[in-house]
């Protein structure tokens, strides 16, 4: 498929305006000042507007999202999200809201926003939440700084955060950003921390212990109570990252477990369809002693029913982006929630961990759990020792997924196991659907040990083709000028 500037051809007729005065057209350059106008072309492309706009409606066919296809990435939650939202998202008293009204003006939207705040804190079990991060990183970040705040203004700031070996890359990120020394936490063979070096680890200079549970591997933490307990010995905080809340809305509650900070992520658990950077919402919530240190502005009601917004008081960390969060992704939220209402929620949950479970054994024979028991709602899986010794690695497997039209699960993360394939089917699935892409992986490990080649050289349907990763990270030319790209790239 050829780029506009290679479809690009002189002589296109220019686009034309009405005159001055009504009387005719003018060529668009002369209906802009000349003060305004460049003093060189850019050199855009010369197309007619119907080849643009096939060029780009052809070029989205070849996108590949939840729409058009099963997508069992792991961690990321990629499920189907009812449409329903979006059409509430899209109604023009929120979609054409500007975030400068007033709040006199908006009392629906802060009503929604007020509702919104109290449905997280149910569903987390926290005692206040802020709605304004703008991603579950956001989140993260938000939620660090917080309880660094709080240390603070205990008279010790502390310098480091715990995190597990298994841990999402973001947590770790987040933790050095609000300036902490970042210490790994090793687990067990069970895929569970392993709380004796908590234990040791843990002691006055650590500040946090971020944690998700369900953990990255699939597995819930039987030991969270005795975390818990060596964390409070400490005066260390627990932080919740909520990539996985998937497995537990409705069923437990992170505040329950004993965590004092939470994010969620809106954009995987409570409906927008995410991806491409964006949009997201990670809301973080807290435990009381916490509430002083929340960023600001946020919804307050008064006793006859008004709201109205709360700047940050003087222990708050302020600011975390701009306005008030991704106010249409908040919309979202609050329908799917207000849909499904406790029970959906809870059953959500349950069909989601069903679907990991029924995945995992009907996969087991040529794709073994590294933690073959009772996962949650996501399971890490291997090629078995016949395909590795054949020379099949995971990255063949998801290329050779393409070839069936199914976007391959993460791979190669966590990085505790070796050639990890992270299956995550989610709640919106048909069993077709699931048995649809076990029989494929079971077609793709019958071609591995009679074809190994075919397998290793997949993809071979897809419009881009197998392409050198190796050499393309090496030697990788990101400039924009053709002429500084080596001729062997």
């Amino acid at each position: 498929m050829k780029l506009l500037f290679e479809k690009s051809h002189p002589g296109v007729p220019k686009p034309y305006l009405p005159a001055s005065g009504g009387d005719g057209l003018c060529d668009v350059r002369d209906a802009i000042p000349p003060a305004l106008l460049r003093a060189q072309p850019i050199g855009l492309p010369e197309l007619a507007e119907p080849e643009v706009v096939r060029h780009y409606t052809q070029l989205s066919a070849r996108n590949v999202g939840i729409d058009s296809n099963f997508y069992p990435l792991g961690s990321c939650t990629m499920k189907y999200n009812p449409k329903v939202n979006e059409f509430a998202a899209g109604l023009p008293g929120f979609a054409e809201l500007h975030p400068a009204v007033p709040e006199q003006q908006v009392p629906g939207a802060m009503q929604l926003m007020a509702e919104l705040e109290s449905y997280l804190c149910e569903i987390a079990g926290m005692a206040a939440f802020t709605l304004g991060p703008l991603a579950g990183a956001s989140g993260e970040l938000t939620g660090i700084l917080i309880i660094r705040a709080y240390h603070e203004s205990q008279g010790n700031p502390r310098r480091t955060v715990l995190v597990p070996d298994s841990a999402h890359g973001t947590n770790p990120a987040s933790a050095a950003m609000a300036g902490y020394d970042v210490v790994s936490v090793p687990s067990t063979v069970e895929g569970e921390v392993d709380v004796d070096a908590f234990r040791e680890l843990a002691g006055p200079d650590v500040a946090a212990f971020m944690l998700t549970n369900p953990n990255t591997l699939g597995v819930f933490e039987r030991r969270i109570e005795d975390i818990r307990e060596i964390a409070r010995e400490h005066g260390i905080l627990l932080y919740y990252d909520g990539a996985n809340l998937n497995a537990i809305a409705g069923k437990v509650r992170p505040g329950d477990m004993g965590f004092d900070a939470v994010h969620l992520n809106l954009h995987k658990t409570f409906s927008t369809p995410h991806g491409g950077g964006g949009p997201g919402a990670g809301p973080v919530g807290v435990s009381e002693a916490l509430i002083p240190f929340l960023p600001g502005p946020r919804v307050h009601s008064n006793q006859a029913g008004d709201r109205s917004w709360v700047t940050a008081g003087e222990h708050s960390i302020g600011r975390v982006g701009g306005f008030y969060g991704n106010f249409g992704v908040l919309v979202r939220a609050y329908t799917y929630i207000r849909a499904h209402g406790a029970d959906g929620l809870c059953g959500n949950s349950e069909t989601a961990v069903l679907n990991a479970n029924y995945l995992r054994v009907n996969l087991r024979a040529d794709y073994p759990a590294a933690q073959d028991r009772i996962c949650m709602h996501e399971f890490v899986a291997q090629p078995s020792r016949a395909l590795l010794e054949n020379g099949i690695r995971t990255m063949n497997v998801a290329k050779r997924l393409i070839d069936y039209g199914i976007h391959p699960p993460t791979v190669y993360f966590p990085l505790i196991v070796k050639e990890a394939m992270m299956i995550e089917p989610t709640e919106t699935e048909s069993k077709a659907t699931l048995d649809h892409f076990a029989d494929v992986m079971t077609e793709i490990a019958a071609d591995a040990r009679s074809n190994p080649q075919r397998v290793r050289d997949a993809p071979h349907d897809a419009v881009v083709t197998r392409v050198d990763e190796v050499r393309a990270a090496r030697r990788g030319n990101f400039s924009y000028d053709p002429d500084t790209i080596p001729p062997d790239v």
